[in-house]
């Protein structure tokens, strides 16, 4: 019997070792939907006329509604398994939306104004995980439901309104190509662009040159400019290294591609400029874990929790000082954004600041 005892432990032990080392690859084979891209069907299309298209759709506009209107495009919820992309009413994704990425990412926006958060076919947690043709045909295909979400929300706000738009992490992705193709080259949608974020997302910093059509944010009084940063924990040079290598930006043919040497765009959220100085953690207004709370609710901000800097296009974050804002939970957790926001705070400061420097008539430049 002891010895029985003695073997199943070491096989335990060998399987535990087993999982770590090979567990990348593990998760892969259990989300790969194992089907070429070019013989899927994508489920149905949403109707964004209609409230089960949108996480978030404030209705009509009343008297004492905030001045300026939100377009938010949520990051990765949706795991993969049969689905390149996933459908809008998954349940598991839908949670994950509702719980985690609403309140943590969409929230620090509403002090500013009313939020739409559409619902899209959104690219597969695993199609993060490789750089196959067929990966990246399922990160390029949700452009055309962000797309058509953002007209619709163009037509419910009116001509008329000023607004903001929000990508995080995949979700910023799809914006930086509504930056590109819709916004920058329409006038009054320029005029009318509040400022962008594109949230622990990768775009190539020439393409928002000074003289751009929307460039970076070069103050945090500027408007119609863009704040955008890829973040790394201070010491991680390996998460550096795969940003650098397996990230993927658009090409003028509306292609994803590589970065190809091309440094991403930084703009520091702590200093809502781009800028490679150091922002201590004293200029941190307040870190969240808002995961849980409703819609309208506001968290416990935690000020003074990180300090960051742009170094190489990367912004560097040091380590929090509350467990509470540190990864936690499976591997699908940890390769979505993380269930908390660090400049939750820090980006609701931000957009009212650009807000008032919208409304006020400031120049923009």
């Amino acid at each position: 019997m002891r010895g029985l005892a003695i073997a199943v432990g070491v096989f335990v032990l060998l399987a535990l070792i087993a999982v770590l080392v090979w567990r990348n690859d593990i998760l892969q084979s259990l989300l790969n939907p194992e089907l070429p891209y070019a013989v899927y069907r994508p489920p149905a299309a949403p109707d964004y006329e209609t409230s089960a298209a949108w996480g978030l759709a404030p209705g009509p506009l009343r008297a004492g509604d905030p001045p300026v209107d939100v377009f938010f495009v949520h990051p990765t919820t949706f795991d993969g398994g049969r689905d390149w992309n996933g459908p809008i009413d998954a349940r598991g994704a839908a949670r994950v939306l509702d719980r985690v990425m609403l309140p943590n990412y969409a929230a620090p926006f509403a002090a500013v104004g009313r939020v739409f958060a559409p619902r899209y076919r959104q690219a597969s947690l695993y199609s993060a995980l490789t750089l196959f043709d067929d990966a990246i045909e399922a990160r390029e295909f949700p452009y055309g439901d962000v797309r058509d979400a953002f007209l619709a929300f163009e037509r419910r706000v009116g001509p008329d309104r000023p607004f903001i738009v929000v990508g995080v992490e995949q979700g910023g992705t799809q914006t930086a190509r509504l930056l590109h193709d819709e916004i920058g080259p329409d006038p009054d949608l320029r005029r009318r662009l509040v400022a962008a974020y594109l949230i622990e997302s990768v775009v190539p910093a020439d393409e928002y040159a000074a003289d751009a059509a929307v460039p970076a944010c070069a103050a945090r009084s500027q408007v119609g400019c863009v704040v955008a940063w890829i973040s790394a924990p201070w010491l991680d040079f390996g998460r550096s290294e795969r940003v650098m290598n397996r990230s993927l930006v658009w090409n003028d043919k509306g292609r994803l591609t590589g970065l190809n040497g091309r440094l991403p765009l930084c703009v520091n959220p702590l200093l809502g400029e781009a800028t490679d100085a150091e922002a201590l953690p004293r200029f941190n207004r307040g870190a969240a874990n808002a995961t849980g709370l409703e819609w309208g609710a506001r968290p416990g901000f935690m000020a003074r929790q990180v300090g960051a800097q742009c170094v190489d296009g990367i912004l560097r974050v040091t380590r929090p000082r509350s467990a509470l804002l540190r990864p936690q939970g499976g591997w699908a957790e940890h390769l979505r954004v993380a269930p908390y926001n660090l400049f939750w705070a820090d980006l609701e400061a931000d957009a009212q600041t650009r807000a008032t420097a919208w409304l006020a008539g400031r120049p923009r430049g």
